[in-house]
């Protein structure tokens, strides 16, 4: 799998960020970040599959009805991943204890994706969180800080450590070495408190 992270920040997107305003957010409470609906914050997701590296991998996003449905099939072939991301944003989100999705999978696993303003040898970070799913269940996922490891080009790094209050952009990615389709829907996504999360 190492050989696709190469990607993470390659990808320079010149559109201005977008703020989320976290100022008056209740700490003991979950914050939503979107829910896709058209009231909700327009995060300008767009695609990026293996094909930035010559692999064969297929996905693409639909936004409605208050979900977002990733779908398409992975060829490991190449690089054997797709994944979408936000354009660049500011988040500060260091009174809340994760990440939290509410998704519909299809058995396989996925991971989300956090940036920051973080650096390792003047390169940007990604951070990432890997997550299972459950075949056509709806389930209620938390992903705490510490989840997110830092990596660089399939590099897994001592640090930085993720810094909530500076994020920089999201994203969701397939990447765990199956060949065939693949299929998620998103609910939403929030920012939650240990307080406010859900027993599992």
């Amino acid at each position: 799998m190492s050989n696709m992270y190469w990607l993470i920040g390659i990808l320079l997107v010149t559109t201005s960020a977008s703020t989320i305003n976290t100022a008056n957010a209740d700490s003991n409470a979950g914050l939503l970040l979107t829910d896709f609906t058209a009231e909700s914050t327009d995060m300008g997701w767009f695609v990026v599959n293996d094909n930035v590296m010559g692999g064969r991998s297929d996905g693409e996003f639909e936004q409605a009805d208050g979900l977002l449905d990733f779908t398409g099939r992975t060829n490991t072939n190449g690089g054997g991943f797709s994944s979408i991301r936000t354009q660049p944003m500011e988040l500060a989100l260091t009174d809340h204890s994760g990440i939290q999705l509410r998704v519909k999978g299809d058995g396989r696993r996925y991971m989300w994706r956090l940036t920051t303003d973080a650096r390792w040898r003047g390169r940007q970070v990604g951070y990432w969180a890997e997550f299972p799913t459950e075949d056509g269940v709806w389930t209620t996922v938390n992903l705490p800080w510490s989840n997110f490891r830092p990596q660089y080009r399939g590099y897994r790094l001592d640090g930085p450590a993720l810094d909530p209050a500076q994020i920089t952009g999201m994203g969701l990615m397939i990447y765990d070495g199956l060949d065939g389709p693949f299929a998620l829907q998103l609910e939403s996504v929030s920012a939650y408190s240990a307080s406010s999360a859900p027993r599992e």
